[in-house]
């Protein structure tokens, strides 16, 4: 191929991602003056925020009603005190969200106020006040279609079907920068001249979301793939890798079962691979009925994984009974709302007798004291309902299959307080920004995408407004780079003698490792076991990757970027359990020093449940030269005592020094 007849773009900035996130970043450009503005996507209706939810899809913001006081500085403080959070991100996060809010109030997204004008919320997990708020369980999704209509209006170039696959960078300066990408035309890779595109740009926002490619048991949509190991293999440091949430979701259509699903209290139980054996598995692992029916109860208000509520039998014992049934016992486990748990009846009746506490108050304010688990789940949400309903499922006739699921990434690309990457003129925005820490209330990643690319929108208006490289200079300085990538994806269709690769069977061996090792569940020996095993897959890789046709070139290049994360991950995560090995957030470690959360469990979950010093926190950098890791660990900055005197800021703000400080 000549490179010289590449197909070739130039802009300002390019954002790579057409998620909640990516969209409000490149608006914010274009809005605040830089028309050198584009947007680059595999596919413009793919990814998380347009095809995921929940039962009542929360927005984290600062509150705006009823009587609590409430500022910044407050939620900033509770943001970080979730734990390995940076106190300035946190900070920013909470100053910008009412602002991040009412734009897409402003934009069109249907959150609910009172007849007053008033924006009230409600409290959702983590969250010591009322900030949570939501437009129902497609919040995220009406978010990407206010935003998209924004960025058509305001006429964003944007190149559908081009899939990013690797990070140029220069180091003329002494320093790596960004400065552009090289993309696959998925419309047009039959054309061998037309299959790849070169986009020169001073600056690259990036948010491809979290890495939902690696995992077997996911609620996230299969249109999401990741993209964090395009920039691990360029130097961008991870932070956080071993932070994730996990939580019970159904797996026929992929949602989350969070609130209500689990408030209106279903049956759970499991059959044999074939349907038989029907057994309500819960109740032998608590003491009473009462304990299992608020623990079922609870799992709304604590849908994510929680090592420390597997104890005492919490509510997340249910998450490791599932994982018991499914994983290590090969059993299939459904949710059942047609009937209830046998514990809520007698005699053939509905008995509430056994439901006490936060869980009765609940359904009797809601009205809700009703016969089956399905007429208190349309009581309280019936727009739940319609979600599957949309997708060829009744709730009221047919059992839901579920699995304990990745669901969302905690830990990320590490940024500063503008959301730039060590790689400079690389933001990272939205889940692949690692800025969320250990506990996080519900609903903050959707208010930290909008904010990230505000506050990456901003440093670049006021620092970063120079032209790209043109063709000429980004050859000179990336040719190499280019030209090796190119072979890489022309080899694999016509420089090999060996028989094409299984993408598709090679990527199910990645996501079931993943799941069954570095998942919510995790041990030092089954972290090795994978790591080794990631190894010789990405050797086999290496040596041989011829593919069947040119519609195949997608799928490798995911593959090979999804087999980095992988290691980087896995890597961090086995980090942690040789230094740590105490169980937190949502993942429980091994420990042969610890206690079963429960004593009829089997011994992989033995381990030390309790609070770790999260003052610091873990940082990795993939060294692509020799195929390892560096690691590292530093204190999280602390949350920055502003001076609030209004004159000093007016005038710090208008010489531009507020946009100096990193």
């Amino acid at each position: 191929m000549n490179l010289k007849e590449i197909t070739f773009f130039q802009y300002n900035t390019i954002i790579v991602g057409t998620g909640a996130a990516g969209l409000n970043a490149a608006l914010a450009l274009k809005e605040q003056g830089q028309d050198s503005v584009a947007i680059v996507t595999e596919g413009r209706f793919m990814g998380t925020s347009r095809n995921t939810g929940s039962d009542k899809q929360t927005y984290y913001k600062l509150t705006i009603g009823g009587e609590a006081p409430d500022s910044a500085l407050k939620m900033a403080q509770t943001l970080f005190d979730g734990g390995c959070m940076d106190g300035d991100l946190a900070l920013c996060e909470a100053a910008g969200s009412l602002r991040a809010f009412f734009r897409l109030v402003e934009l069109g997204v249907p959150f609910p106020f009172d007849s007053c004008g008033g924006y009230v919320g409600y409290k959702t997990d983590h969250d010591p006040l009322t900030r949570g708020i939501s437009a129902g369980p497609l919040t995220s999704k009406y978010m990407t279609e206010c935003l998209g209509k924004a960025v058509d209006a305001r006429h964003i170039d944007l190149y559908d079907g081009y899939q990013v696959i690797k990070l140029l960078t220069d180091q003329t300066d002494g320093e790596k920068q960004a400065c552009g990408v090289l993309a696959l035309n998925k419309k047009r890779c039959e054309e061998k001249q037309s299959r790849y595109a070169v986009f020169s740009a001073r600056n690259i926002i990036w948010a491809t979301g979290g890495e939902a490619g690696m995992y077997e048991a996911s609620v996230y949509p299969p249109s999401q793939t990741g993209g964090m190991g395009i920039l691990f293999r360029e130097g961008a440091v991870g932070k956080n890798l071993t932070e994730s949430q996990f939580g019970i979701a159904s797996v026929k259509f992929r949602w989350n079962l969070s609130g209500t699903f689990q408030q209106c209290v279903p049956r759970y139980i499991s059959t044999d691979a074939d349907g038989g054996d029907e057994t309500e598995f819960l109740k032998p692992y608590f003491d009473s009925p009462e304990k299992m029916i608020s623990a079922i109860f609870l799992k709304g208000y604590q849908w994510p994984f929680d090592a420390q509520k597997a104890f005492d039998q919490g509510s997340s014992l249910i998450d490791l009974l599932v994982y018991q049934e499914t994983v290590l016992l090969g059993r299939k486990v459904y949710l059942d709302y047609v009937h209830n748990p046998s514990d809520l009846e007698q005699n053939g009746n509905v008995d509430f007798s056994h439901l006490k506490g936060a869980g009765r108050e609940y359904l009797e304010n809601s009205g809700a004291l009703l016969g089956t688990p399905y007429e208190r789940l349309k009581k309280m949400n019936p727009n739940a309902i319609e979600v599957y309903a949309k997708h060829n499922i009744d709730l009221s006739k047919e059992y839901l299959e579920i699995q304990v699921c990745a669901q969302h990434n905690n830990g990320g690309i590490s940024c500063n307080k503008w959301w730039e990457s060590n790689i400079r003129h690389l933001f990272v925005v939205g889940e692949a920004n690692g800025s969320h820490g250990v506990y996080r209330p519900g609903g903050t990643a959707l208010n930290s995408g909008q904010v990230g690319g505000m506050r990456a929108a901003q440093f670049i208006l006021h620092h970063y407004m120079d032209e790209p490289l043109d063709k000429k200079e980004l050859f000179a300085v990336c040719e190499k780079e280019l030209a090796g990538e190119i072979a890489f994806g022309e080899d694999a269709l016509e420089g090999s003698t060996e028989p094409p690769v299984d993408i598709a069977e090679e990527r199910k061996k990645l996501q079931h490792r993943m799941t069954k090792h570095g998942a919510f569940i995790r041990n030092e020996e089954g972290l090795g076991r994978a790591i080794e095993e990631n190894q010789l897959q990405r050797k086999r890789f290496d040596a041989g990757h011829q593919v069947s046709g040119c519609r195949e070139l997608s799928s490798l290049f995911q593959l090979r970027q999804l087999m980095i994360s992988q290691y980087v991950y896995l890597s961090a995560m086995m980090d942690y359990s040789r230094k740590i090995g105490i169980s937190r957030g949502s993942f429980l470690v091994y420990n042969k020093n610890g206690t079963l959360p429960e004593e009829q469990l089997k011994e992989l979950f033995r381990t030390i449940a309790k609070d770790t010093d999260v003052s610091v926190l873990q940082e990795i950098r993939y060294l692509s030269e020799e195929e390892t890791c560096s690691l590292s660990w530093r204190k999280v900055r602390p949350i920055p005592k502003i001076d609030n005197w209004f004159e000093n800021v007016w005038r710090d703000f208008r010489n531009g020094d507020t946009f100096k400080e990193i």
